[in-house]
This record gives C-alpha cells, structure tokens and sequence, in this order.
C-alpha cells in the first residue's frame, strides 16, 4: 500500500491560512456527520438505508450531502448495482480507512473524559 504524498505548496497545506486547500478538508471531514458516518462504514460496505439505521438523527439530506462530500474527497467510495430498484453502496476507501483511525481516537477519547466534560459543563452551567 502506497500513500500518496502532497505535492503541493506548503501554502495550501497550512491549516492556518484562509485560502488553504488543507483547511477546506478538515472543514469538510471534520463534522460530526461526517465523522459518524466514518464510524459508522468502518470496515463494511453499507446500502443508503443501512447507513441512515447506524447513524441516528440524520436525515436522509445530511446523509445524501455527507457521503457526496466523501466522494468527492475520495474518502468513500459509490457502487451503483444494475438492478430495478438500484442497490447503492458505500464503502471507504484506503484514505477514509486511515482516517478512520483518527475518529477511533477521537471516540476513545470522548469515552474516556466523558464523565469529566458532563461534570465540567454542570459547574460552568450553574
């Protein structure tokens, strides 16, 4: 397995300029949407209404403009059957597996001090 590396300049990928290309991603990954929907694929390939079942409260437009934003990123990939009605699927592809990686931690995390933003929240609120 070979990543591709950037071959751009480092402008557009410093995270820290508005024109950045790199921030443009992060922008579109980075929501929670997204990120469950990432969860959610894993290492499976799920049909539309099999996603919207394992991603609860988003509506079908979320979803549809969530996935069609992975795409476009290639970090998902789009198979249409040739059936009656089409059978779509949905699967990550090597880029959207190693991210993936990164919305573990992120989970792991929430898990591990979410007892600690509840209590935190608590005190702020009062």
């Amino acid at each position: 397995m070979v990543t591709k590396q950037f071959r751009g300049s480092s402008d557009e990928a410093d995270l820290r300029r508005a024109d950045s290309l790199a921030r443009e991603i992060f922008s579109d990954v980075a929501n929670k949407w997204a990120l469950l929907i990432i969860e959610a694929l894993g290492e499976r390939t799920l049909r539309f209404s099999e996603l919207r079942n394992e991603v609860e409260g988003i509506s079908h437009k979320m979803l549809t403009q969530n996935l069609r934003m992975l795409e476009r990123n290639g970090l998902a990939e789009r198979k249409v059957h040739p059936t009656v009605p089409p059978r779509v699927e949905y699967t990550l592809t090597e880029p959207g597996r190693a991210l993936r990686a990164t919305v573990d931690l992120i989970c792991g995390w929430t898990y591990q001090y979410f007892g600690h933003i509840e209590t935190a929240r608590r005190r702020f609120d009062a």
